[in-house]
């Protein structure tokens, strides 16, 4: 542990003029009684750490000193791809591993370059989750993300609607989706694909043996056709709306966007009035329900006749109600 610190100390003098003990100590997570010993140990071993007295002081180094300390690992290789996703990384657990592999490109960068993580993280951020979303990680994120990195077979135990259910997986992958961890694995017995959604997982006991990945296997077309089918499968009943042409505009905010798409190339031409009539898939008449009615007076749902009768009495009643 103090070996990584140490080495972690040099590479941030290296990478920096000059520190105080007390920047130092922020970083490393210490304190600043521990970075002065830390400077001597490095001294006597013989890195040329010099320490500036006074209130402006700080440590550097002197005569040029380079480390040659720069050479990235496996996991800070790979952790340092997915560095533009900090939650992520820190929700697997991969939040050091990051933080050392930039470290160690900024040390290994000309000076004249050393300011483009700062420019970089100034100018572009991903913020993974959807609007008002505060979706936890889930708790057995870690293990997995362990044993998708090393691919190890994991036993894993998981809720299926009101029963938990064993499976042996091949963890291949992990997607971050709106927020939502999903794993996606091999099941040995079957060599099918399957994906999990994290958070229903209740136990992972990851095990010694390493399975072969399929070469050919490419997860993010794995997942966008996965995705695809996932959507279409959900949408099982139709419902027949008459839009505005401000409600064309909203309605792929309400619903699926592709869905919207492909019934706006069957729609009718406009009318007198400028509305558009399509067939709309849809979830269930309660879910189409929360949707439409999310576009207001911009929509006039037609069919089938129990949906137009439930919004006939929902606009009854806020008529009432408002007036």
């Amino acid at each position: 542990m103090r070996a990584a610190r140490l080495i972690k100390m040099v590479l941030l003098l290296q990478a920096r003029p000059s520190m105080t003990a007390a920047e130092l100590a922020g970083e490393l997570d210490v304190s600043e009684r521990t970075i002065t010993r830390d400077a001597q140990a490095l001294s006597e071993a013989g890195v040329p750490v010099y320490a500036d007295r006074g209130r402006t002081g700080g440590y550097r180094l002197i005569g040029g000193y380079r480390t040659r300390l720069t050479g990235l690992g496996r996991s800070e290789a790979e952790a340092l791809f997915l560095s533009g996703v900090p939650g992520a990384l820190r929700e697997m657990g991969l939040e050091d591993a990051s933080s050392a592999a930039r470290l160690k490109v900024s040390a290994a960068l000309m000076p004249s370059l050393r300011d483009a993580q700062q420019n970089a993280s100034q100018r572009f951020h991903l913020d993974a989750p959807g609007w008002f979303q505060e979706t936890p990680a889930p708790e057995l994120l870690p293990p997995l993300a362990d044993a998708v990195w090393d691919d190890r077979r994991v036993t894993a135990r998981y809720r299926r609607q009101d029963a938990e259910v064993e499976r042996e997986l091949e963890p291949y992958g992990l997607v971050l989706k709106a927020g939502v961890w999903y794993l996606c694995a091999r099941v040995p017995d079957t060599g099918s694909f399957r994906v999990y959604r994290i958070d229903r997982f209740t136990a992972i006991a990851t095990g010694e043996d390493r399975f072969v990945r399929d070469e050919e296997f490419d997860l993010p077309g794995f997942w966008e056709e996965r995705a695809a089918q996932f959507a279409r499968a959900i949408l099982k009943s139709e419902v027949v709306v008459r839009l505005s042409e401000r409600g064309l505009r909203q309605l792929p905010y309400a619903t699926d966007a592709v869905s919207v798409r492909e019934a706006m190339e069957e729609a009718s031409a406009p009318d007198d009035q400028g509305w558009v009539t399509l067939t709309l898939p849809v979830e269930n008449e309660t879910v189409a329900y929360t949707q439409l009615m999310s576009l207001g007076p911009e929509a006039e749902v037609l069919e089938p006749t129990t949906l137009r009768e439930r919004f006939a009495q929902a606009a009854t009643q806020m008529a009432s109600r408002y007036k």
